[in-house]
């Protein structure tokens, strides 16, 4: 009996001293109304954030450990990966974060800063370590990498440790609300590109799309139920080139059907600019088939 009280005294403690080293890893991240959310100090001038929770704004103030306060602009934003950056004015202490992989079972501590130079943590497990996937605007993350924890909004964008202190990625909320990690890899990937460029390229047609239902005398010959309707194209874009015209139904896009755009989103990744890209749509009754050029996404 003991020897178990010890043991647990001693993973107690463990994860209290973990949590004690991990304060310099985070700031807040002041919002409006006195909320905040976690940023990772990545580097000494450089914090990652959680892009989705992140105001439109340039201009942020960062409380970092100890309560001190430095200003911070935006340097990158990247909503398919979920990852945002901030350049600090001044810099700060910043810890070294080890990269780990995330095993299905393992303990997971989530970090969060508490507003006023301290830290909170989360205990829980990973539920899921998957493998990579694509987010809805088409990003590549890693891992999948699902946490069974709570998390408050505030301690949203923190780091997320495993027993032996490695970080696994940044904590997040995912599809429908479910707490997941960004892994560290896809933070290391993305942020020198969003220190280079601001942005993470992606490919486009230049068209807004609107989920319809195909008409029921054309399913059979369109060999499926749903499709993406053509609402408007831009003039000069990659689809007007194409003759592609507004009240087009797409079906599919090299062979992926438009039913499920999760999966279409992955053929527009940086790596998609400049390649060729086969639309099968429906216009005025006819199930035809267009090829058009993928282009960089124009900056917003």
């Amino acid at each position: 009996m003991t020897d178990q009280a010890d043991l647990l005294a001693l993973f107690s403690n463990a994860l209290g001293a973990r949590a004690e080293a991990a304060k310099n890893a985070v700031v807040a991240i002041r919002l409006a109304h006195q909320r905040h959310i976690t940023g990772i100090v990545w580097r000494s001038e450089i914090v990652v954030a959680s892009e989705q929770s992140l105001p439109r704004k340039d201009d942020f103030e960062i409380i970092a450990a100890g309560g001190s306060v430095v200003t911070a602009k935006i340097a990158g934003r990247d909503p398919s990966t979920n990852i945002a950056i901030l350049r600090l004015a001044e810099s700060i202490g910043s810890p070294s974060i080890a990269a780990g992989e995330a095993r299905t079972g393992t303990v997971a501590l989530a970090i969060g800063a508490d507003g006023a130079g301290g830290a909170s943590a989360r205990l829980g497990i990973v539920n899921l370590a998957g493998p990579e996937w694509h987010s809805s605007h088409g990003g590549l993350i890693d891992r999948r990498i699902v946490l069974d924890l709570r998390l408050a909004r505030r301690e949203e964008g923190g780091p997320v440790f495993d027993a032996a202190g490695v970080c696994l990625g940044m904590s997040t909320f995912g599809p429908r609300g479910r707490v997941i990690a960004i892994p560290t890899a896809t933070i290391e990937r993305i942020v020198p590109l969003l220190i280079r460029d601001g942005r993470i390229a992606r490919g486009w047609l230049g068209v807004a799309l609107q989920a319809v239902a195909v008409p029921d005398a054309l399913r059979e010959a369109a060999d499926q139920s749903s499709g993406l309707m053509v609402m408007s194209v831009v003039e000069g874009g990659p689809a007007a080139q194409a003759g592609i015209l507004a009240g087009d139904i797409i079906l599919s896009v090299d062979g992926t059907s438009t039913h499920r755009l999760r999966k279409i989103a992955r053929h527009f990744g940086a790596d998609s600019i400049g390649r060729k890209a086969e639309l099968r749509l429906i216009r005025s009754g006819a199930v035809m088939t267009v090829q058009t050029t993928i282009a960089a996404r124009q900056a917003a």
